[in-house]
């Protein structure tokens, strides 16, 4: 069984060496990398696995605000980044870190969650091309690979503009 603990101050060099790992250390161009911009993560959703003190896997969650035309808002968790050492890919890791923050971000009172990823692995852990077929991002995105899910039945109702930097 994997041990996932709540990230910690000293971990954000590991998860910055981890992520420039998987990522390359140019991500920071991304589209959903400029919706973190001074912005912090929430703290309580950041939770990190560690085998014999060396760190294998993080993930992080970020607010964001989805605003239709009409000045609608709704506000949003972005998931993300994810990151698993290159060596334990594949062996349940990322699938775990996700199912157990989902849940707290549910318990935390959280409704809805969107990411920029592959449906097919996400749609394991809930997260659908469907619930997020009516989201803008400002800045160039795959669409396809804008997904969402909700924490609660039916928070994706009528969500429909463009994610925004909650900041």
């Amino acid at each position: 069984m994997l041990s996932i603990t709540p990230q910690q101050d000293s971990d954000l060099q590991d998860i910055e060496t981890l992520l420039d790992e998987c990522f390359g250390n140019d991500r920071q161009v991304k589209t959903v990398y400029k919706l973190r911009q001074d912005v912090a993560s929430i703290r309580e959703l950041g939770f990190v696995i560690r085998e014999e003190g060396q760190l294998k896997a993080s993930l992080q969650f970020w607010p964001v605000m989805i605003r239709s035309h009409n000045g609608r808002k709704w506000p949003a968790l972005l998931l993300g980044p994810i990151a698993v050492k290159a060596s334990k890919q594949g062996q349940g890791y990322g699938i775990a870190l996700m199912e157990y923050a989902l849940e707290r971000a549910h318990e935390l009172g959280h409704e809805r969650v969107i990411l920029v990823g592959d449906e097919p692995y996400y749609r394991r852990v809930g997260f659908s091309r469907d619930l997020a077929v009516d989201l803008l991002l400002p800045g160039p995105v795959n669409y396809k690979r804008v997904l969402a899910r909700e924490l609660v039945p039916g928070a994706m109702k009528d969500v429909a503009g463009v994610i925004q930097s909650a900041k």
